[in-house]
């Protein structure tokens, strides 16, 4: 009989347009997890979102509390979101540390022309990142330290699905 592994939170993280969701719904489907997005999340808590610190830090608040409460349950959890500040990684990493589950941080790569091909096709997605916010992130995300994945985007979903089951 196979004994199940530790509950797990991962973190999904990158830049706008990287398909952080697209990985993060493979993951969910591997692990049989469940998904919070920050995009999805906003939404809920704002009718008209202005992506103001106030407002990211209620979201981020909200996803860890939605999170804390399925890892209790001993759901595995996927969160997807930029998580550009090394603090809010922290955060997700200590939620995970208190209930003794196990951490993992996926960081998602994709080639920067692809990227912008990307945003501007968008039109039926929560995200309302556009290409602007891109670069801007770009200046912004602080480095990941210690041990994450990396989850390069640029090469179609076979590719996507071979790179996940290296490592789920």
């Amino acid at each position: 009989m196979e004994e199940k592994m530790k509950t797990v939170l991962v973190i999904v993280c990158g830049l706008q347009g990287v398909g952080k969701t697209v990985v993060a719904k493979k993951l969910v489907k591997k692990i049989n997890g469940v998904l919070l997005r920050t995009d999805v999340v906003r939404k809920e808590l704002f009718k008209n979102s202005e992506y103001t610190e106030e407002e990211k830090q209620k979201v981020y608040k909200e996803i860890f509390n939605k999170a804390k409460r399925l890892l209790q349950e001993g759901k595995d959890v996927v969160l997807d979101a930029t998580f550009a500040k090394k603090e809010l990684r922290i955060r997700a990493e200590e939620i995970a540390k208190d209930f003794n589950f196990d951490f993992k941080v996926v960081k998602v790569l994709c080639e920067e022309s692809i990227v912008k091909k990307r945003i501007e096709k968008r039109t039926n997605d929560e995200s309302e990142a556009r290409f602007k916010h891109y670069l801007e992130y770009k200046k912004l995300f602080e480095p990941i330290e210690g041990n994450y994945i990396i989850i390069d985007n640029s090469m179609g979903l076979q590719n996507l699905d071979e790179q996940i089951n290296k490592y789920f």
